[in-house]
């Protein structure tokens, strides 16, 4: 078992031998229950869609660490790896609640907006074609489909939409590969943070002098004729850019892929025709969640949630993962167990839910409803190259990342 339950509180596995194991184990503890986190931190988990709906859209429950007893008491080791998930200044989307949230929301709507995202759809297909074009070479040899195509993709786009030019996406990419792999060493995730907080300075200052068509300038423009975004909080929405559309995005493709490949029954769906990649997004969404669980937001007030009572300076987590096996919503048949692509019943939140629905969530769902079909067209035998229990997880209790996804895109014989 992967994550053992003692005395109430569900220990969850910080190199995730189990996830589906894990799911479980949290789905049936309950709306809410206690977890232990790695280091010894505790917390609470609302694992079901109805208690996690009413703690997203409850304002007693607020992401400013300051409410956090056990941060603000120094219970919480310096070295804690989880702390680099948490905004330690409310300078952004994922930090800021109320009014701030609102202001920040309608200020960077425009520039997150879905039309937006739909200009980009044609430079998504070309980025794709691009990137399938140099696979060619090694399409009859084992490669890692998340490092030469799930990664690259969803920073190219944002390459694109930040108004980089075309030689520092390679760089963004290596930048991103170093902070998306340093959740375990604090010290070089500090490095690497401050590496990109500067190469953002660097990029708002440039983009101030020489405006362009592009997200970056937007951001910019925002509010001008009033309350306009500052540079500080120009930089956090481009930060929240990458978490919210580079991440999620790996994964969604990387766990899209994976479970096709084994569940070939509902494979035979898309190819027939018989229903759509949308479809294969979207029950992807919901049965292999990009974000297993979302840390955290703090009780400013004793809150009675999923018949639990989170205490006043308590920290709550999202747990994903959990509310996708939620048998109130999702139904007993098709158990929320399987990969369904016919599943009528129940909506997943795994973008989040209400005034804190991810930002990204657009340019994610398009980014997969273009890149699954292309890749599966130019490559429809491609399997993967070891036993799909051989697959790793990354080790975090955040993200749903697998560490590389092996397969042979044109198998021979």
């Amino acid at each position: 078992m992967s994550c053992p339950v003692q005395h109430g509180t569900v220990t969850l596995d910080p190199y995730v031998k189990d996830l589906r194991a894990e799911r479980e184990i949290l789905h049936a503890a309950g709306p809410v229950t206690r977890v232990e986190l790695p280091g010894g931190v505790t917390a609470w988990a609302v694992t079901r869609h109805e208690a996690a709906r009413a703690a997203l859209t409850d304002p007693r429950l607020v992401k400013d660490v300051a409410h956090w007893d056990d941060f603000q008491q120094g219970r919480i080791p310096e070295a804690w790896p989880l702390l680099s998930t948490i905004p330690p200044t409310p300078t952004n989307l994922l930090g800021t609640d109320g009014a701030e949230h609102r202001r920040l929301r309608l200020l960077t709507a425009k520039a997150f907006s879905a039309r937006r995202v739909e200009r980009l759809r044609p430079r998504v297909r070309e980025l794709t074609v691009g990137l399938l074009d140099a696979l060619e070479a090694g399409a009859h040899e084992p490669l890692d489909l998340k490092n030469e195509f799930a990664f690259k993709l969803p920073m190219s786009v944002i390459g694109e939409l930040y108004g980089v030019e075309e030689a520092e996406h390679g760089y963004l990419r290596d930048m991103y590969v170093k902070f998306f792999s340093a959740v375990t060493s604090p010290r070089e995730f500090m490095e690497t943070y401050a590496t990109l907080e500067r190469y953002y300075d660097g990029m708002i200052e440039a983009k101030r002098a020489e405006p362009g068509d592009d997200l970056t300038t937007e951001l910019l423009n925002a509010g001008e004729d009033g309350d306009a975004l500052s540079d500080l909080e120009v930089r956090g929405t481009l930060q929240v850019v990458v978490a919210a559309g580079h991440e999620t995005t790996v994964n969604l493709l990387c766990n899209a892929v994976r479970a096709l490949l084994a569940h070939p029954e509902q494979f035979d769906l898309v190819k027939e025709g018989r229903v759509g990649w949308d479809a294969v997004v979207e029950e992807t969404l919901r049965f292999d969640p990009p974000t297993s669980n979302m840390v955290f937001r703090f009780a400013t007030e004793d809150v009675e949630l999923g018949g639990r009572t989170i205490r006043k300076g308590e920290a709550l987590m999202t747990s994903y993962g959990a509310i996708s096996r939620d048998r109130d919503e999702h139904g007993e048949e098709p158990h929320p167990d399987t990969f369904d692509l016919t599943r009528e019943r129940g909506h997943h939140i795994s973008f989040g839910y209400g005034p804190h629905v991810c930002p990204g969530s657009h340019l994610a769902r398009m980014e997969g409803q273009i890149a699954l079909p292309l890749l599966f067209e130019r490559f429809p035998d491609l399997r993967l190259a070891v036993a799909d229990e051989e697959l790793e997880n990354h080790p975090s209790i955040v993200v749903n990342s697998l560490k590389e996804l092996p397969v042979l895109l044109r198998p021979q014989g």
